[in-house]
Order: structure tokens, then C-alpha cells, then sequence
């Protein structure tokens, strides 16, 4: 009986009120119009937004050339390009592959020397030949 009370003055479900013969909201007639006129205020000024933050972003990029022109810098891609285009070029005419291509461990590369072969040759003779016994 309380639950029924609450529902009804408005503090619980809103379906309640329904369920015990209560009124139901009518629709407008004009809202399905309503609905539309907001709906292209929205469009409007989302393309209004999207104008202004366009009009910016090439405000912007013209600074950034004027920089990029006085400093002699070039656009980021521009630089990746050509340095692309530099790794690939030396490797274009040669038989062999540059030397970042190749893994470790491979080809005719010679062994690294150890620590104790480099201090072997900074000492004197009679130290050198006493060491390697």
C-alpha cells in the first residue's frame, strides 16, 4: 500500500501512475517540427564550428611556413621522405645491401677483438710473452 502511495504522489517509477489509470502525456502536434528546426540550428553550427576552426588551422599553417621558410626547415613529412629517400639511394646502384640492412653475425665480418688481445698490445714484449704462458 505505501509503494502504491509513493508511485502515485510522484516518488517512484514513472510508470506507476500508468498502471493505476493515471493520464498519459498527449503528443504535440508541432514538436515533430520543433524537433527538426533544432535539429538544423545543430547542423548550422556544427558547419559554423567546423568553418572557424578551418579558417584557424590555415592561419596557422601559413605562420608555420613563414617560420618554416626564414629558419630554412622543412615540413616533418617532407624530411621523412627524404630521408627515406637517402637510405634507399646509396643501395640502389650497389651489388650490396648498406650496412643497416645487414643482421649481426653475418657476412665476412671479422671477430671482435677481446679486451685482454687490446691491453696485449700496449704492453712491452717480456709482459706480453709472460701473460700468454
Amino acid at each position: 500500500m505505501n509503494f502504491i502511495m509513493k508511485a502515485a504522489l510522484g516518488g517512484g517509477p514513472p510508470d506507476v501512475g500508468k498502471m493505476l489509470g493515471g493520464e498519459e502525456k498527449e503528443e504535440d502536434p508541432d514538436a515533430a517540427k520543433k524537433e527538426e528546426e533544432r535539429q538544423e540550428a545543430l547542423r548550422q553550427q556544427e558547419e559554423e564550428r567546423k568553418a572557424k576552426y578551418a579558417k584557424m588551422e590555415a592561419e596557422r599553417e601559413q605562420m608555420r611556413q613563414g617560420i618554416r621558410d626564414k629558419y630554412g626547415l622543412k615540413k616533418k613529412e617532407e624530411a621523412e621522405a627524404e630521408a627515406a629517400a637517402a637510405a634507399e639511394e646509396p643501395a640502389a646502384g650497389s651489388l650490396t645491401r648498406p650496412k643497416k640492412a645487414v643482421p649481426a653475425g653475418c657476412g665476412d665480418e671479422e671477430e671482435e677483438e677481446s679486451i685482454m688481445d687490446t691491453v696485449m698490445k700496449y704492453l712491452p714484449g717480456p709482459l706480453q710473452d709472460m701473460l700468454k704462458k
